[in-house]
């Protein structure tokens, strides 16, 4: 069965199997991440889903906000609706990225609360963590300095939302819980080079090289930052495991606990995608934060989650998706990473 974004005089889509939640509203369920969980939303029975799109409900607007809870009446809002994109677009948009993101979290909770939504799912970044974290991150702390600066606005206007689901479950006993995503990739992913993240650019990068008979491909950086990347589909399974069952006030990571260097990424994409030219690196464009390695114990104690798809099998499904998107080598660029 296919579920459609929902706008007012859409229906509602059933499901096929139980879950603690009737009606779910997934702000952002039309994008990258999105998508998935709504179609992981299809195997329970009894729910109704609504993925608001932005032509609907913009949702940096309160009156918006409102009219949405009143057309939907939700139990559940899982968020995940951003404005995103990689270090260039972090540095082309600091301002735009943190009004925006902190103003839709903000007002979303607290709309939320004042409907008596039963639950409400934040989903943050792990851009929110300290430029300098120990390895692997843990949860504890994210308060222990100031993030990446590239990406810190993005990353502080999400932490917010931590910070006020503490305080409005200890003030109004209101039920959200706040979650920290490793860096996704997977199919449907975005392949735009000024928006996209690193594995996309890099798959895009190594594909039209080998069409074009390219020389050479260039990277951002010096290729020893590291990184941790979780498939898509591993994370909708997380958070709709913490949906379902976790209910406390501590953020917890979703992530695989594994990293890797970009330049190692960078090879294995080029075997994967027969890219056999040279690699060169951009020593002038920044590296990002140094490293990221996300400690993983509290979701497999809490809620049971653990990631299943290895990094090189993740990367040959969206290689071989992106290729099969890409007829003939022509550019391609998809929906954003999140869709407000």
């Amino acid at each position: 069965m296919t579920i459609h974004s929902w706008s007012p005089g859409n229906t509602y889509v059933q499901m096929n199997e139980t879950f603690p939640y009737k009606r779910v509203v997934v702000t952002g369920g039309a994008g990258f991440l999105g998508r998935f969980i709504v179609k992981r939303l299809q195997s329970y029975a009894g729910a109704e889903v609504f993925a608001p799109r932005s032509a609907d409900y913009n949702l940096v607007e309160t009156t918006d906000i409102r009219r949405l809870l009143k057309d939907t009446c939700p139990d559940l809002i899982i968020h995940l609706a951003a404005v995103v994109g990689g270090i260039g677009a972090n540095q082309k948009n600091p301002g735009k990225f943190f009004y925006e993101n902190l103003m839709m979290g903000v007002q979303l909770i607290e709309q939320s609360r004042l409907e008596g939504i039963k639950k409400f799912v934040a989903v943050g970044t792990v851009c929110a963590y300290p430029k300098f974290t120990p390895t692997p991150f843990r949860e504890d702390d994210l308060w222990n300095g100031y993030p990446e600066e590239t990406n810190a606005p993005y990353g502080l206007a999400k932490k917010m939302m931590l910070v006020q689901s503490q305080s409005y479950r200890e003030q109004y006993g209101f039920n959200s819980i706040f979650l920290l995503p490793a860096n996704l990739y997977g199919p449907g992913d975005n392949f735009d080079l000024e928006s996209s993240h690193v594995i996309p650019a890099l798959i895009r990068k190594c594909v039209e090289a080998r069409e074009n008979g390219a020389a050479f491909v260039e990277a951002w950086g010096t290729g020893n930052a590291s990184r941790e990347f979780l498939y898509v589909d591993d994370c909708a399974d997380g958070i709709l495991r913490a949906a379902a069952t976790y209910n406390e006030s501590e953020p917890v990571n979703i992530g695989t606990g594994s990293e890797i260097r970009i330049s190692a990424l960078l090879e294995m994409i080029a075997r994967l995608t027969r890219f056999e030219g040279e690699i060169r690196w951009q020593h002038d464009k920044p590296d990002g934060q140094p490293r990221r390695r996300l400690d993983v114990t509290r979701a497999l104690e809490k809620f049971g989650f653990q990631a299943q798809v290895p990094l090189e099998e993740g990367l040959r499904r969206t290689i071989d998706w992106y290729e099969s998107q890409a007829v003939g080598g022509a550019k391609l660029a998809v929906s954003q990473s999140h869709e407000a």
